[in-house]
């Protein structure tokens, strides 16, 4: 039970963290209006997805905005590993979140529906 505790208080802080370096110390512009929706970190505390979203639906700029992000992943877990006092910095990957865009699909059906 307090393993769960730890994993979700440090989901929460890698998340807080990565939004924060993302705004202030990541100066490349493909990663300019990239969202944090969430973290998931193994039971180990080995690794750590990082999901996030853009507004844009063009697929050559997804492919930018994650080619921006892989580039950063080496400044992002530095400074993940000065900010957050654990033994050991996990492993960060990051995934497009496709839940929003999931979501608007639904409501665009929905509102399809009632029209009709």
């Amino acid at each position: 039970m307090a393993k769960q505790y730890r994993v979700g208080r440090l989901q929460q802080e890698i998340q807080k963290e990565v939004d924060d370096i993302l705004l202030k110390r990541v100066r490349d512009p493909r990663v300019q209006g990239v969202t944090i929706t969430g973290v998931k970190v193994t039971g180990d505390l080995q690794q750590a997805t990082i999901f996030y979203s853009i507004l844009s639906s063009d697929k050559e700029e997804q492919e930018q905005v994650q080619k921006g992000l892989d580039k950063a992943n080496g400044l992002i877990r530095g400074e993940i590993g000065h900010r957050l006092s654990i033994y050991v910095t996990p492993e960060i990957h990051f995934e497009r979140d496709e839940s929003i865009e999931y979501g608007s699909k639904i409501d665009q059906l929905i509102n399809k529906l009632n029209q009709q």
